[in-house]
């Protein structure tokens, strides 16, 4: 009956949920351009719409605190998991260790971490893909198209250069609902050890 109604909703708004099934029972999906609070609730909607139990991380503070109490235990509910996003390999393992527990469990991650613009991407869904070897479903918010949804798994090679490449590609005709906020699909240069 959720199903029903979350794509009663998204109808009504003129939006089309895109989905083909997913490959196997695990692996990482990133949503991109998030731009918009918007994106929340339209990705919601469509995760009530796809018949997968989809997991999804979000900042600590929207599962603690006062107001985070009642959101938490509903962003729980609706199989969510707060991730300190100051310490990103940590996350990354504890997702690692979490997904390994589970027989089933496709986890949604936006790469930008923020609604603002970037000029890189986090790195934790990459890293989380390499080390679980899982593939990666290319999730999107079209506001252009009114489309959402996920039809295209890839592999990471672990060169960044032709990962990037595919990912940038896909994208190119996704627009969010404010395209100037898109962060850039590229990886923060790293410092060379000395």
């Amino acid at each position: 009956m959720l199903a029903s109604f979350a794509r009663w909703l998204l109808g009504l708004f003129g939006w089309r949920v895109d989905f083909n099934g997913m490959p196997g029972p695990k692996g990482i999906a990133i949503v991109y351009p998030h731009t918009s609070n918007w994106d929340f609730v339209i990705g919601l909607l469509a995760k009530w719409v796809i018949p997968v139990p989809i997991h999804f991380v979000g900042k600590e503070s929207l599962f603690r605190g006062l107001t985070g109490a009642t959101l938490g235990r509903l962003m729980h509910r609706w199989g969510g998991h707060p991730v300190d996003r100051h310490h990103a390999s940590g996350a990354v393992d504890q997702l690692a260790v979490l997904m390994r527990s589970q027989s089933v469990f496709w986890l949604v991650i936006s790469p930008e971490g923020t609604r603002k613009h970037q000029p890189f991407l986090r790195t934790g869904f990459y890293h989380l893909a390499l080390k679980l070897d899982l593939p990666l479903g290319l999730a999107y918010i079209d506001y252009a198209h009114r489309r959402v949804g996920v039809t295209e798994f890839v592999r990471m090679t672990g060169d960044e250069g032709s990962d990037l490449e595919t990912i940038r590609s896909y994208y190119a005709d996704k627009i969010g609902r404010y395209p100037e906020k898109a962060s850039a699909i590229a990886f923060r240069d790293r410092a060379p050890s000395s």
